[in-house]
């Protein structure tokens, strides 16, 4: 018994010499490892794993391209505006403020009441230019009406109220005028739509800009049963290209008091055998805001014989006579507000 135990002994020292030489062995630099047989398969296992480790270093990730930020140019906004809605309601609500109206209608605007179309370039520069003195209520009324209206229809606008000076007689005439000549020190406008502040248009279909010939747009107001007065009525809003608006020398400058400077106008066009576009009945109606007659703006009954003349002074009287002085400039939000003296004379 005693001598089986210490062969047993024996045979396991050997086996634990036999594995610390082993692992003495492996403990060397895998570089001198012997080629012999017997430690073939540690190279082989080496070589492998070496392997696999260039083949990590060679693996590129896989990242997503993306193509380059270069921004497109703007193609033209389309001929017809998308955002059009058609016939619209209209209701003048007088607890609405100037503050309510910046506050939903600025959006996208520029000082002065500029704005351009953000994903196009507007097919037409348009100036409107409103005739003004002490009707703040009404022109609130216009701007939160108007503006939505114009940013459908992709124009690219300005907004210019014309406030005459002083409380002489009032002349629409000579501050549309006037208005012209300002809009056009500050952009190259090519159209031009002078417009009365009371006036709102129903149907934003109506399109404030400027056609073939020049445009009579008021056609259907509210006042007059949504019909026009008479077919030479060329008045309330209008719209003129640059060159139509110079080759007929503007409006007078003569028509002091309300009423007959839009009479002449007319003459002023067909005597220049230029024709007028209208707009149909259902997009051409307005709802007027209204209003007793403005003080000093009564009535002259001068003016109606003044007509007869218009084709031997339309040449002389208008924009190559216009004579008026900026006293001030304001930039608001929704609008550029120009005080000009034009001279009125005494009441």
């Amino acid at each position: 018994m005693k001598k089986k135990l210490g062969i047993f002994l024996v045979f396991i020292s050997l086996f634990s010499l036999l594995g610390s030489i082993l692992l003495w062995l492996h403990s060397k630099d895998t570089a001198t490892i012997s080629t012999t047989n017997k430690y073939v398969h540690v190279a082989e296992v080496n070589k492998l794993i070496a392997q696999q480790e260039r083949d990590l270093l060679n693996i590129k990730p896989k990242v997503k391209k993306v193509a380059p930020n270069v921004s497109r140019p703007l193609e033209p906004c389309p001929g017809s505006p998308p955002g059009l809605v058609g016939p619209l309601h209209v209701e003048f609500d007088w607890h609405r403020t100037m503050d309510n109206v910046r506050s939903e209608c600025s959006t996208d605007l520029q000082d002065g009441g500029r704005y351009e179309p953000p994903d196009c370039i507007a097919l037409h520069k348009v100036a409107i230019i409103i005739p003004f003195r002490n009707r703040h209520e009404h022109l609130k009324h216009w701007l939160y009406y108007l503006h939505p209206i114009l940013k459908r229809q992709q124009l690219n606008y300005g907004v210019y109220v014309i406030n005459q000076h002083g409380e002489g007689v009032f002349n629409r005439a000579k501050l549309l005028n006037a208005g012209f000549v300002e809009a056009l020190k500050e952009y190259d406008y090519d159209c031009f739509v002078f417009s009365d502040v009371d006036l709102i248009p129903m149907d934003d279909r109506n399109f404030y800009r400027c056609y073939s010939e020049p445009r009579h747009m008021a056609v259907a107001m509210d006042k007059f049963q949504f019909s026009l007065p008479y077919k030479t009525y060329f008045g309330g809003v209008v719209s003129f290209s640059k060159d139509h608006y110079m080759k007929i020398n503007g409006f007078s400058n003569n028509y002091w008091g309300w009423g007959a400077e839009d009479d002449d106008m007319y003459k002023r066009i067909h005597f220049q055998h230029m024709s007028i576009s209208r707009p149909d009945l259902h997009v051409g109606k307005y709802k007027m805001v209204r209003h007793n007659r403005d003080v000093h703006n009564e009535p002259d009954p001068r003016n109606p014989g003044k007509l007869h003349k218009t084709r031997f002074t339309m040449e002389k009287d208008g924009i190559n006579t216009l004579i008026y002085a900026v006293k001030k400039i304001v930039k608001d939000k929704l609008y550029t507000f120009i005080t000009v003296d034009i001279y009125s004379p005494n009441t």
